[in-house]
């Protein structure tokens, strides 16, 4: 038999995170090998066939016969003039050079499931190259890589983004409308926020991958402090600085114990081998 498996080919496919947290489906357009219709994937011209290999006689291999010190050996190795086949092809088909297979262009559908990541690789079987002479084929695996987002960061099945608030709002608090991957969403930001402090919106991350559910989204505050007052703002900004008694600044920790720990901490960093 000159049949053989085809190759299995890897093919990469680039995806927003939109379609790696929900799952899409694509189409995508591949150059591989397939059976060759002028022949039927024989090989041979038409109206001829393969022949017994004359040097083998149809077995495919040669033996050979060397003498050593221990004696007689015998080796085997694929016949030069068939390739381990153990026939020819004395005619092949003009369409594919006796092969049986000619490169196309073909397009596919492939289903993207929710929660692939960059690295993850789909396969679809019997999808790769035809092998040669009828030989089934070999698989084709999709390698997805994620395009970075503008606005998320993807860390496993949670989602991380960073929101600017302004510092009157994070002070007086607010409700605010996040555009996120499922839509607008409303977040409610306490009075007196902080810059760095984190919210969590349940639900609303990356989907896992062979599983139910999703992970949540982080939504990382960062409180704005302005860099340009006019007069009015200034006087403004002064006289509520004076009425909560911050006109001054104290540097220092609010407790020895919390000072203490602090030091304590920072003489084992640097001594720390």
């Amino acid at each position: 038999m000159r049949a053989r498996r085809g190759q299995d080919a890897l093919i990469r496919l680039q995806v927003d995170l939109a379609d790696a947290v929900f799952g899409s489906t694509r189409d995508l357009t591949v150059d591989t090998a397939v059976r060759c219709a002028a022949c039927d994937a024989a090989g041979t011209a038409p109206g001829s066939t393969t022949e017994t290999c004359v040097m083998c006689k149809g077995r495919g291999e040669i033996q050979q016969v060397q003498r050593s010190f221990l004696g007689q050996v015998m080796t085997s190795r694929p016949c030069p003039q068939c390739q381990g086949f153990g026939t020819t092809i004395p005619h092949p088909c003009p369409e594919c050079s006796g092969d049986g297979r000619v490169r196309t262009r073909r397009t596919l559908t492939l289903q993207i499931p929710p929660g692939v990541d960059t690295g993850t690789r789909i396969q679809l079987a019997g999808e790769g190259e035809v092998g040669p002479n009828g030989g089934p084929a070999g698989d084709l695996f999709v390698e997805i890589v994620v395009a970075e987002h503008e606005m998320f960061e993807r860390r496993g099945d949670e989602l991380h983004c960073i929101v600017t608030v302004p510092m009157t709002s994070a002070a007086l608090g607010t409700s605010m409308s996040l555009d996120t991957l499922d839509g607008a969403t409303s977040i409610d930001i306490r009075p007196g926020t902080q810059s760095g402090e984190t919210l969590l919106v349940k639900g609303q991350g990356a989907g896992r991958l062979r599983s139910a559910g999703r992970g949540d989204l982080h939504v990382h505050l960062r409180v704005q402090t302005p860099t340009r007052l006019d007069p009015e703002q200034e006087e403004l900004l002064r006289s509520f600085a004076a009425l909560r008694d911050e006109t001054t600044v104290q540097v220092g920790a609010s407790s020895g114990e919390q000072a203490g720990g602090l030091f304590s901490r920072l003489k084992d960093a640097f001594t720390a081998k």
